[in-house]
């Protein structure tokens, strides 16, 4: 089983800064982005020399899971830890986490997560390692990573605002609402009934 103390060993002995984003079919922002997922994933599966069929099969052995462009995480280690990368481009930026707060543990039940994570392996909750490189081109400046336990505050504290808000939203006279896992959605804004309103939260969390 993998962890960090074995992506850190790699990390040491390999020394490698370079990203190299591949450019095709993606944008260069999102192809910085994947090829940062796929640096941590070659920290931890020490698969940086292997040609790319040898590579995918250590990864397979080393994942449960390896992530999609709408869900979290980013890759499961097999009985080890979730995995979010984050990338930024400057050591004083903030992370973007978008629809998703901060969170200490990553559970089975977490209706963000897709069908193909929940059912990556036996599991109930995994810690979350987040892992934060910052970005100068295709040059890594530096890396942390940081437990979730560690960073996060506890899923209530953050629940308990967004549960607020929702609250809030939804008790607005005049409008039409529809369940949403999102703060809200307001239908029939327009006369003929055809346009509609979401309401999303956009959370962000200093880098460590």
């Amino acid at each position: 089983m993998k962890n960090i103390i074995d992506a850190v060993k790699v990390l040491i002995t390999q020394n490698r800064i370079n990203l190299n984003a591949a450019q095709s079919g993606r944008n260069r922002i999102n192809a910085v982005g994947s090829a940062l997922e796929d640096y941590v994933k070659n920290l931890f599966a020490d698969s940086f020399d292997l040609p790319p069929a040898e590579k995918l099969e250590r990864w397979s052995e080393t994942f449960s899971y390896l992530g999609n462009n709408a869900n979290p995480p980013d890759m499961m280690l097999k009985n080890g830890d979730a995995v979010e990368v984050k990338k930024i481009e400057s050591p004083d930026a903030a992370l973007a986490l978008n629809s998703s707060y901060p969170k200490q543990i990553l559970r089975r039940d977490n209706p963000m997560i897709s069908s193909a994570c929940r059912d990556a392996e036996d599991w109930t909750e995994k810690d979350i390692l987040y892992v934060v490189g910052v970005v100068n081109g295709d040059k890594l400046k530096h890396l942390c990573m940081v437990y979730g336990r560690d960073y996060c505050a506890s899923e209530k504290c953050y629940d308990r605002i967004r549960q607020r808000i929702k609250n809030g939203v939804e008790t607005i006279e005049g409008v039409e609402f529809s369940p949403t896992r999102e703060l809200g959605r307001i239908n029939r804004v327009d006369p003929l009934g055809i346009t509609y309103l979401r309401v999303r939260g956009m959370w962000h969390i200093e880098n460590p």
